[in-house]
């Protein structure tokens, strides 16, 4: 399989939500939430954007995160040592942000929504340094965050990670795939709403079974069978 980032419609709109929040004006908002359903590349994306920029760091939320825990992981992100104390900790982060100003952000935020305290340390940390926060949520982050009233006013965008169109299910099998697949087996994948780590999966398996058995293309056959075994 070859090793690309595929540039999707979603991932195009990521970019321009960045460069949005990094260009925008000195009163402007600075932060936003990244919404979708699994598997439509929300940290596939934000992974490869930290990874081809030294403007920002992702931190990975977890369902037994305490406000210290996150605020320690966001230390250790912007490379610096998590000192004992959580307020030392706040700290750390704003005089970090203020001097080499960083896009935070912040995955799998639903955690942080369902627990009391954690938005509020967001909201902190924006407010005292200014620096852009990218949060990453859910299907129904959107809906939850309501629940924050004032909150919402520092939010700039709301981008929600769409399901693959056909045309980009074609994509990722052509940028990815060391083996052609037929016309009926991408639209099978398209019909069934396959996610990027189905397709990735998909691709390795019939990678696989054509260099097996001398095959030049994926038919609709092969591809039904690797989704009813993925499934």
């Amino acid at each position: 399989m070859k090793s690309k980032f595929v540039m999707t419609n979603n991932a195009k709109n990521f970019i321009t939500l960045t460069n949005n929040l990094l260009n925008r004006g000195k009163n402007v908002s600075g932060m936003a939430l990244v919404y979708g359903e699994p598997g439509v590349g929300k940290s596939h994306t934000a992974l490869w954007w930290v990874a081809n920029n030294d403007n920002a760091i992702h931190v990975q939320v977890t369902q037994t995160m305490t406000p210290r825990w996150l605020l320690s992981e966001i230390v250790k992100e912007l490379g610096e040592y998590p000192a004992a104390r959580t307020s030392d900790l706040f700290n750390q982060i704003v005089k970090s942000l203020i001097l080499d100003p960083k896009i935070l952000m912040i995955d799998e935020v639903d955690y942080l929504i369902d627990k009391k305290g954690f938005i509020e340390v967001l909201r902190d940390i924006y407010d005292r340094t200014k620096t852009p926060i990218i949060m990453i949520g859910m299907g129904v982050a959107n809906k939850k965050l309501e629940q924050y009233k004032h909150f919402k006013d520092r939010l700039l965008a709301f981008l929600r990670f769409k399901p693959f169109e056909l045309k980009e299910i074609d994509l990722f099998i052509k940028e990815l795939s060391e083996v052609n697949f037929s016309p009926e087996a991408i639209d099978f994948l398209y019909k069934m709403k396959v996610g990027f780590r189905q397709i990735v999966n998909i691709i390795d398996r019939a990678e696989i079974i054509a260099h097996a058995n001398d095959l030049t293309e994926i038919n609709l056959n092969i591809v039904t069978k690797l989704f009813k075994e993925g499934d």
